[in-house]
């Protein structure tokens, strides 16, 4: 006779030691992710009046972390995730009340305000990886659907929190300190996920830290399923970009609505997507998770297209409950195939390169939809569909069926 295999369940990650209290950190950093990212796009929208700078603001607090992710993912292999993770979340936490101190005094030019979000975008691969590689390690294989379901959803829940709630403390408070409200959350964040247990790992290093980065570099290159999941997920991310910018644009000016309404809006899509995830979180995605991406990136790409016309908010609202529903299945096909195509040894460097190839298009794509929208918002919409029917096509063929990687 042998042993039953366990039933894998939402419950059963309660019994997983810490790893609740990890999930718990994760959330409250996400909302505070959420709210900022809404936040410094209606601060400088408002304060400065410019959607280029707004999407030059957008770019330089995401784009310099991208670039260090390799020496980022060899620091969480050799160094271990949580003081890593804690760090990042206190510089994060800094960052925010200097440019809300900043503000309040009158202090903050825009190339001020440019260079501090430059600045501490350079940590956020800590924990942005660091959290994403830590649950593979922290939870068993057989529960890797559920938590990484869960770890999708974390983004679903700040999406619903975050924007609205941003948006109320702006319109309350006023952009800087709001700004300063958030930087405490990220500080709860820190003081929560310092007192996570390490998981233990092994891992392949060199002993120095830049040729451990160098070899990451090289192992994401010659998986395919990570290389082909970098070009399709980036060149998706250049049309949320490009959205990220021109939905509020279409909100607060063409609809003539306030910030409220943009955080209301984005929470709809995120009540839906709760929902989506969940589900998604059930299924078994292997072997089917090609599939499971690219047929909701196409249809992201068609729902997109209601945001060209001027004809209310209604077609707005529904293609932001469609955006939630197709979204869950895609990032639980995604995190888990990555999870299943990656070596354990190999998790902190890869999943660092990985996630920040995948998502270097998300900064690319705001500064190219500052620039446009500021003329067309309908040319910007536009080219957001045809970088997500792109994604859509490389998720489809450049992405193996079946593990063959290196």
């Amino acid at each position: 006779m042998t042993e039953a295999s366990p039933r894998p369940s939402y419950r059963a990650l309660l019994g997983v030691p810490f790893l609740g209290r990890a999930l718990l950190g994760m959330q409250i950093s996400r909302i505070a992710q959420a709210m900022i990212g809404l936040a410094l796009v209606l601060f400088t929208l408002t304060h400065y009046r410019s959607p280029e700078l707004a999407g030059v603001v957008v770019f330089a607090g995401i784009a310099p972390g991208l670039v260090l992710s390799p020496i980022a993912g060899a620091l969480l292999d050799r160094h271990g995730r949580i003081r890593l993770i804690t760090l990042d979340f206190l510089i994060a936490a800094g960052s925010l009340v200097l440019i809300g101190g900043l503000a309040l005094a009158d202090l903050l030019p825009a190339w001020l305000l440019v260079l501090i979000a430059a600045l501490s975008s350079m940590t956020g691969p800590l924990s942005a990886t660091g959290l994403r590689s830590l649950f593979p390690l922290m939870a068993p294989r057989f529960l890797w659907e559920r938590v990484n379901a869960i770890d999708s959803n974390g983004y679903v829940v700040a999406q619903i929190v975050g924007p609205p709630a941003a948006a109320v403390l702006i319109g309350v408070l006023g952009g800087p300190l709001a700004l300063i409200v958030m930087g405490l959350l990220y500080g709860v964040a820190a003081g929560i996920i310092s007192t996570v247990r390490e998981p233990a790992t092994e891992t392949a290093t060199s002993g120095r830290l830049l040729v451990d980065a160098w070899r990451g570099l090289v192992y994401t290159w010659r998986n395919r399923t990570l290389r082909g999941l970098g070009f399709s997920i980036t060149t998706l991310n250049i049309g949320g970009g490009i959205q990220s910018i021109a939905l509020p644009l279409i909100i607060l000016n063409r609809l003539g609505l306030g910030a409220a309404a943009v955080g209301l809006v984005y929470a709809l899509q995120g009540v839906f997507g709760l929902v989506a995830g969940l589900l998604a979180g059930r299924l078994d995605t292997h072997g089917r998770e090609r599939l499971l991406m690219a047929v909701p990136m196409a249809l992201m790409a068609a729902v997109m297209s209601l945001f060209i016309p001027n004809a209310g908010v209604m077609p707005i609202l529904v293609a932001m409950v469609l955006l939630g529903l197709v979204t869950g299945p895609m990032d639980v096909a995604m995190f888990t195939v990555r999870q299943r195509r990656t070596d354990p040894a190999w998790m902190g460097r890869a999943f660092a390169i990985s996630m920040s190839f995948n998502f270097a298009g998300y900064p690319i794509g705001a500064a190219i939809g500052g620039f446009v929208a500021a003329q067309s918002t309908e040319l910007a919409i536009g080219l957001a569909i045809v970088a997500t029917l792109a994604g859509a096509a490389f998720a489809r063929f450049l992405i193996p069926a079946r593990s063959a990687d290196g």
